[in-house]
């Protein structure tokens, strides 16, 4: 669409050529860290802000040819400059050519009138180009079942999940195969971005990111690893302490996170019960993290890919099998039944029965009230299973100094709820 500007003077647009430059000078400022590109700082600035220039003379002819010269001129010119001077092995010029011609299709972006899109993306261009290292890091730590997960979760996703039908069936209408297989992808999506990051951040920046990215991929894998660590090992104690408590914590973020995404209208009587549990929980963690010594040995939790089929089919027909019985313990016993559930479901998955509490209230089944409660059960629960993995594997000295993270966050989400 193109814009609505008034050319009089030209002076209008000033705007337009000077967002160019901006998005120009971003890529370019990370182009001109690499010694071997052929174009950097100047040379995006000014394709943006030809881009714009183009885009604007297209417009006025009436005719696209404008643009599409100009695309094919910034396209030809760099690749000459490569085929001139072929002396860097380290870059091909494929990067810096494609990085050039988007360069060009943000600047024109701008001229019709889609420039904050053009910002955004010029950010995550940006972004993508100065995490190579690390992109490559990750392609090279990521093993073949773990790259055949991610194309049985990209078929199941964008094939499968578009297929299912989209209707409600069973006792109480409450199994959706569309809405089942959703809240898979939703879960198993967040814990497949703490797996990446967990490849990529490793063990180079501490204890808090170890337990931040272990706890999105599974907090009870992560809190049984640390347990073991730090048995008998005095060095260990704070730091895994630490771990797992950050890692317990994340549990309450996840939960914060899918339940935007699913009920928002339950967030304002939910959000205080797992943000008391995020305060309470991290006044803990930093005097853990002030008394750990920064020379411990870190190590790096051995958790499945959570993007594997098994895994996702596994959390898929649990959710199926919590929703149900939570919907048929409410009908037959009230709130009591559906807390009974909360508990036990919650003991060694509380995403499954925090879904399903969300799904019965956006269905009407439950009351605000109920929901919050039976997923501050399930925390509660979750906390209480995970307290007895401490003791049973780490031995007690470390469930001493769980306990006071792990109590913090339970009186963080008591608190909440009493609350309400």
């Amino acid at each position: 669409m193109e814009t609505n500007i008034l050319l009089n003077n030209g002076i209008e647009a000033l705007p337009q050529f000077l967002t160019s430059l901006a998005i120009g000078l971003l890529i370019g400022l990370e182009r001109e860290r690499n010694p071997s590109a052929k174009a950097g700082l100047r040379t995006f600035a000014l394709v943006a802000v030809f881009g714009t220039l183009s885009a604007l003379l297209s417009s006025k002819l009436g005719s696209p040819w404008m643009l599409i010269a100009g695309l094919l001129t910034v396209a030809g010119m760099i690749i000459a400059a490569y085929l001139n001077n072929p002396r860097e092995e380290n870059d091909p010029g494929t990067t810096t050519v494609v990085a050039l011609v988007l360069c060009y299709g943000l600047g024109a972006m701008i001229w019709y009138g889609l420039a904050e899109l053009a910002v955004m993306l010029a950010i995550g261009v940006t972004t993508l180009l100065y995490f190579k290292p690390e992109l490559r890091g990750i392609s090279q730590k990521l093993t073949r079942r773990d790259l055949v997960a991610v194309l049985q979760f990209s078929v199941l996703t964008f094939i499968v999940l578009p297929i299912l039908p989209n209707q409600n069936y069973g006792p109480y209408g409450a199994f959706n195969p569309h809405h089942a297989w959703l809240m898979v992808v939703l879960i198993s999506g967040i814990s497949l971005a703490g797996y990446a990051a967990l490849l990529v951040v490793g063990t180079r920046y501490g204890a808090p990111l170890l337990g931040f990215f272990g706890g999105l991929v599974s907090s009870t894998a992560t809190t049984m690893i640390y347990a073991k660590h730090g048995k008998g090992n005095q060095a260990m104690l704070n730091l895994a302490a630490s771990v797992i408590v950050i890692a317990g914590m994340v549990v309450l973020l996840r939960l914060m996170v899918v339940s935007a995404a699913v009920a928002y209208g339950a967030l304002p009587s939910l959000l205080p019960v797992l943000a008391g549990g995020l305060l309470f929980g991290l006044m803990v963690a930093l005097y853990n993290w002030r008394k750990m010594s920064k020379a411990t040995e870190l190590y790096i939790p051995e958790t499945s890919n959570p993007a594997e089929l098994h895994t996702a089919i596994s959390f898929g027909l649990l959710f199926v099998v919590v929703l149900l019985g939570s919907a048929w313990m409410a009908d037959i016993a009230g709130s009591r039944g559906l807390y009974a559930v909360a508990l036990a479901s919650g003991l060694t998955d509380v995403d499954a029965i925090t879904l399903s509490s969300l799904r019965l209230f956006n269905l009407g089944q439950l009351s605000e009230r109920q929901t919050v409660t039976a997923i501050a059960l399930a925390i509660l629960s979750n906390l209480t299973f995970k307290f007895g993995m401490v003791i049973f594997i780490g031995g007690w000295a470390l469930a001493r100094q769980v306990a006071a993270g792990f109590g913090a966050i339970a009186c963080g989400v008591l608190v909440g709820l009493f609350a309400l």
